[in-house]
C-alpha cells in the first residue's frame, strides 16, 4: 500500500479504494485508512494525498483537526477545495499510467 501511495504525484489525488485495488487488495478501503494512521510521525510516505470517495478528507475522525493540517498540505500542492469543502476527483484524482504490453505480450496475441 505504501509503494502505491508513493506513486501518487504532488497536485493530485487517490481514494482509499483506490489505493487498495491499486496493492491487489480490493475492497479494503478500511485498511489502508488504517496503515495509513499507522504510519510513524515524519514518514516520507505522503499520506495526506489519499482521501475518502467522496472528494473529503476523513482524517478528522482520528485527529480532531487533522484534516486542517491534510488540507494546508493538499492546498500547497496546488490542489483546489470546492466551497462545500471536496475535493473534485474529475480534476485531481491520480490515474497511475497504463500497462502498455510488453513485447512478448504482443507476440503471443497474435
Amino acid at each position: 500500500m505504501y509503494a502505491v501511495v508513493r506513486q501518487i504525484p504532488a497536485g493530485y489525488v487517490a481514494t482509499y479504494g483506490d489505493v487498495a485495488a491499486l496493492a491487489h487488495l480490493p475492497g479494503h478501503a478500511r485498511l489502508v485508512g488504517y496503515a495509513l494512521h499507522a504510519l510513524p510521525e515524519f514518514s516520507d510516505v505522503p499520506w495526506q494525498r489519499v482521501i475518502n470517495a467522496q472528494g473529503k478528507l476523513s482524517l478528522g475522525r482520528a485527529f480532531p483537526g487533522g484534516e486542517l493540517h491534510q488540507r494546508h498540505l493538499l492546498e500547497a500542492e496546488g490542489i483546489v477545495f470546492g466551497a462545500n469543502g471536496k475535493i473534485s476527483l474529475k480534476h485531481f484524482r491520480w490515474q497511475p499510467p497504463s500497462h502498455e504490453p510488453a513485447h512478448e505480450d504482443v507476440l503471443k496475441a497474435q
